[in-house]
């Protein structure tokens, strides 16, 4: 039986902690027509719920036990019969997800080193990993390294960069400015729209377009909608949902704008995932920390020798501090507070463990990012932190993989 709750709610604030979201279930926003109302509009809004069973409140008798896929299961995943090419690939978190629902990854590209380097770690054998600027790369170079002819592929994925618009950031100030991005340096706000140009001649069946929630925020709407039109010019049906990790089996609240497109000859619309009726913990992510298994944390982890450190004894689980904003000790019986890229440097304020003086190890943040435990990442204990500060988590990323499977792909011809 389905039941649908109406509540309403207040302002959806821009916050890194799970703790502040309102009510024990949130409601995917649909941000095509009018970018994020909850958070543009500054009012409080009514959210309806989708609810399967019982109207009750959620326990861990509601949830199976947080488990990821290890990547030995993953690379043994039957082939589904679709596929995917991805760019701005990253580590491979997107590629991931799409593997974990039965896709084969025919072609990547990623022109940051450090993370292309840990992407190579993961692909599967046969993946064609292109490291160029994506503005050096044509569609005909795809075509011809995949065998595919325009049409034919199921599924384009990306995630570009638009670091100006993310919430923690400096948002519009950065526009059009070439700057620091992960390791390099160039400008990043335009490549939108390098993503479009490949996607008007490919000709995929769908795309699946992965970015920040601040695109949808502030004066930044305006982009927002240009990249929707510019989707929309290429010949599909298009939509945008901000979804969070933290409803789709991911133990961090992280939200993520998407954009699905069908292509208009196919007669279907995009369909999105349905949130989860509960989330997971970082306790239920981190079961050692109740039950006293001794676990590997890297030296850099310690923040005891920095003035973060003094702050963050005088906090509690789950509380933020007032002098340094971005430093949190989350609560163990809630999601993780959203993982940023930067968050790996020690002397940072940023997320903490929640009982120890320390950033999260990387066997944890694995696990917090939705990864499986055998995912190799390369490099300092601070860039395997951007890696997966960076990264849409793979679990996620599955949940909207086997939507589009099921609910797209499979329903094409019949």
């Amino acid at each position: 039986m389905r039941i649908w709750i109406e509540r309403q709610v207040g302002l959806l604030k821009d916050t890194p902690g799970a703790r502040k979201f309102p009510g024990t279930a949130h409601e995917f926003i649909d941000c095509t027509d009018t970018p994020s109302p909850a958070i543009v509009a500054g009012r409080p809004v009514h959210i309806v719920i989708e609810r399967d069973g019982k109207d009750r409140p959620m326990t861990s008798l509601d949830k199976p036990p947080y488990q990821v896929p290890l990547m030995s299961d993953v690379s043994a995943m039957p082939w589904n019969g679709y596929n995917v090419i991805s760019t701005f690939a990253g580590c491979g978190g997107s590629s991931t997800g799409y593997r974990m629902a039965g896709f084969r990854v025919l072609f990547a590209s990623e022109f940051i080193e450090a993370a292309r380097e840990t992407y190579l770690a993961n692909a599967r054998p046969g993946t064609i990993v292109d490291g160029r600027d994506i503005r050096q790369v044509t569609a005909d170079e795809i075509l011809a390294a995949t065998g595919l002819k325009p049409g034919e592929l199921d599924v384009f994925d990306g995630s570009p960069p638009c670091a100006s618009f993310s919430t923690a950031g400096k948002r519009e100030k950065a526009w059009g400015q070439v700057k620091k991005y992960s390791d390099s340096e160039q400008r990043v706000d335009d490549l939108f729209f390098e993503y479009a140009r490949l996607l008007r001649q490919l000709k995929p069946k769908v795309f699946v377009a992965e970015n920040v929630s601040g695109l949808i925020k502030g004066t930044a709407k305006g982009y927002f909608l240009e990249i929707l039109a510019a989707l929309k010019a290429c010949g599909y049906r298009v939509e945008a949902r901000l979804l969070d990790a933290q409803w789709l089996g991911v133990p961090q609240a992280r939200q993520r704008l998407i954009f699905m497109g069908v292509r208009e000859d196919l007669g279907l619309n995009p369909v999105f995932p349905k949130p989860l009726s509960y989330r997971y913990s970082i306790s239920d992510a981190l079961p050692w920390l109740t039950n006293g298994i001794a676990v590997t944390v890297e030296a850099e982890a310690d923040i005891g020798r920095f003035a973060i450190g003094e702050e963050w004894d005088k906090l509690n689980p789950g509380g933020q501090s007032d002098r340094y904003f971005q430093l949190v000790r989350p609560d163990p019986n809630e999601p993780s507070p959203t993982i940023t890229a930067a968050g790996g440097t020690a002397s940072l304020a940023g997320v903490t463990h929640p009982t120890e003086k320390r950033k999260f190890s990387i066997a944890e943040l694995r696990r917090i990012g939705g990864f499986p435990d055998d995912f190799k990442l390369t490099g300092t204990y601070a860039q395997q932190w951007e890696r997966i500060g960076r990264a849409v988590p793979p679990v996620m990323m599955s949940h909207i993989a086997a939507t589009v499977r099921d609910e797209i792909l499979a329903k094409i011809g019949r």
